[in-house]
C-alpha cells in the first residue's frame, strides 16, 4: 500500500461515521467553530467524544485547528475529498457528476450556506525553502497555479502579479513576508467580469515545518460571499495545493482537465 492509498484510508474512515460527517457539515455551513460550539452539534456526545471525532478528521485532513489564545477554531479543508475524486472520476465523467449533484441540491433544497472563511490544508514532502521558492518564483508556478507566472519582489507593499498568456489573471498587494513560513497578500481576480466585480480579499499561506515534510495551509479571508470570488477559489486552491504538492514530491506537474 503507497502513501497515498493510507491518506485514501485515513479519509474514507473518517468519513465511514454520521456523527463525523455531521460536524463536517457544520463546518461547512459555518467556518471557524471552537469546541464548544461543535459539541452542540452532537449533544449525546462528551466534549471527550466530539474531540475524539474531530482528531480522526485533523489526521484524514478534512478538518483544520488553529489556536488563537484560549480557543481552538476548526475549519473545513475539502482538498482531501478533491484529491479522492480526481482519482476515481476521469474527466469524462465529470460534468455529468458535477450537473447531477447540483439538480439534487436545487431539487432538495440542501444548497451549502456560504462562509466567510475558506481553508485548504495539505502535507508535502519538502523543506520549507523549496515551498517558498515554488510559491515566489515564476518557473515554479507556471507548473502548478494554472499556468500563471508570477511576479514580486515579495516585500510588504510590493505589487504581485499572475499572468496568464500575457494578461494579468490575478494581481494584489504584499501585506506580509515571512521566508520560509508565510505569505499573506491581497487578491484581486481580474481573468472574468464576475470576480472583476469582487472586492479585493486576503490570500495567506502558511509553511510549517512536520519533520520530513511541511505543512502548507492556505488561507482565504475578508471576501463577499455572495461573490463570484469565492466560489472560484473554493474550487481552485485545492487544485493548486494539490499540483503543487504533485510538482515538488514527483517533479511532474498534475494534470487534471479544467485546470
Amino acid at each position: 500500500m503507497t502513501a497515498g492509498d493510507d491518506r485514501e484510508e485515513a479519509v474514507f474512515k473518517a468519513l465511514a461515521d454520521g456523527r463525523r460527517r455531521l460536524l463536517l457539515d457544520r463546518l461547512r455551513d459555518r467556518s471557524a467553530l471552537t469546541t464548544g460550539e461543535l459539541c452542540a452539534a452532537l449533544p449525546d456526545l462528551t466534549r471527550f467524544g466530539v474531540m475524539a471525532h474531530l482528531r480522526v478528521l485533523e489526521q484524514a485532513g478534512l478538518v483544520v485547528a488553529v489556536r488563537s489564545g484560549r480557543e481552538k477554531f476548526h475549519y473545513l479543508n475539502p482538498a482531501p475529498i478533491r484529491l479522492i475524486q480526481e482519482r476515481w472520476i476521469t474527466r469524462f465523467a465529470a460534468p455529468f457528476a458535477t450537473a447531477l449533484a447540483r439538480l439534487k441540491t436545487d431539487l432538495e433544497g440542501d444548497r451549502p450556506m456560504p462562509t466567510a472563511t475558506q481553508t485548504f490544508t495539505t502535507y508535502i514532502k519538502a523543506d520549507p525553502e523549496r515551498i517558498w521558492a515554488a510559491l515566489t518564483h515564476p518557473e515554479d508556478t507556471a507548473r502548478y497555479y494554472y499556468g500563471s507566472t508570477v511576479s514580486s519582489t515579495w516585500e510588504p507593499g510590493a505589487a504581485v502579479t499572475y499572468r496568464m498568456d500575457g494578461a494579468v489573471a490575478v494581481q494584489g498587494v504584499v501585506i506580509e513576508a515571512d521566508p520560509p513560513r508565510r505569505l499573506v497578500h491581497t487578491l484581486d481576480m481580474r481573468y472574468r467580469p464576475e470576480v472583476a466585480a469582487d472586492r479585493p480579499s486576503r490570500y495567506s499561506w502558511t509553511i510549517e515545518p512536520m519533520g520530513g515534510a511541511s505543512r502548507v495551509t492556505i488561507r482565504h479571508e475578508d471576501f463577499d460571499p455572495a461573490g463570484a470570488t469565492a466560489a472560484d477559489v473554493g474550487a481552485g486552491s485545492d487544485l493548486i495545493l494539490a499540483g503543487l504538492k504533485t510538482l515538488l514530491e514527483t517533479g511532474i506537474p498534475l494534470s487534471v482537465s479544467g485546470s
